[in-house]
């Protein structure tokens, strides 16, 4: 059964929604083939569409992107990168701010691996490029004994956390670059998480704050009914397989 959201549409799901019909189905599927006979025109017209779209149906237009803009609040204002700065708190010295630079100036870490949705789809091959996660904790010497990580976003709504142990995965990174370009407004960016063996409702879009905690508290969609604990496999009462 899949979790109870209070009415929002899934984390990283763009085809729950409005119900569409048989007709409306076979409309983008007729549109998606003068799509690829026609060119850059109509593909510009099907980005309009799926913007204003609520059923998610154009993301599987052949030429539409392999992902979707999703926000879990009406709008969020963009950041550059050269005005981004990420707050680290609850360290014993007081917050760390770090820039954009700041975070191009420590180690990189190049990650290649799928991304998993909850409610089913998957995104193979996905390359992230950033700073992990535990080298960002090293870097501004946090207390690693604590037992949580929590992390907000500037939407104002998105929150996530992991455990001290997950945090310190050589899986979990604060990722800057995707497939070889800067991570884009609609995709989280500049700075967002990317939890890689879990499902992508972890990995939090417009990183902007990092807090050290003595516990995990649960984020946006734990209260609204997802696991805490989010390995993809493993919860939600999904069976994919684990992000290898």
């Amino acid at each position: 059964m899949r979790p109870d959201t209070g009415g929002a549409r899934s984390p990283d799901d763009p085809e729950q929604g409005t119900p569409v019909g048989r007709r409306v189905v076979l409309g983008l599927l007729g549109l998606a083939g003068v799509g690829v006979l026609l060119g850059s025109r109509v593909g510009s017209a099907l980005a309009t569409l799926s913007e204003r779209d609520p059923t998610g149906l154009t993301g599987l237009i052949p030429g539409n992107g392999r992902f979707r803009f999703y926000s879990v609040v009406s709008s969020v204002d963009q950041t550059p990168a050269s005005e981004y700065q990420l707050t680290v708190e609850g360290l014993p010295a007081g917050p760390v701010h770090l820039t954009f630079a700041d975070l191009a100036g420590l180690p990189q870490t190049t990650i290649t691996k799928d991304v998993q949705c909850v409610t089913g789809w998957r995104v193979p091959d996905v390359t992230w490029t950033g700073v992990l996660l535990s080298d960002v904790l090293e870097h501004v010497a946090a207390p690693t004994a604590a037992g949580a990580v929590l992390f907000g976003s500037s939407d104002g709504a998105y929150t996530e956390s992991l455990s001290m142990e997950q945090a310190m995965r050589p899986d979990v990174l604060i990722a800057t670059s995707m497939d070889g370009a800067p991570v884009s407004h609609d995709h989280g960016g500049p700075v967002r998480l990317y939890v890689a063996p879990m499902y992508f409702y972890k990995s939090i879009k417009w990183l902007d704050r990092i807090t050290v905690s003595d516990q995990v508290v649960p984020g946006y969609w734990e209260e609204r009914g997802y696991d805490i604990d989010a390995w993809v496999g493993q919860s939600n009462g999904r069976s994919d397989a684990p992000i290898a």
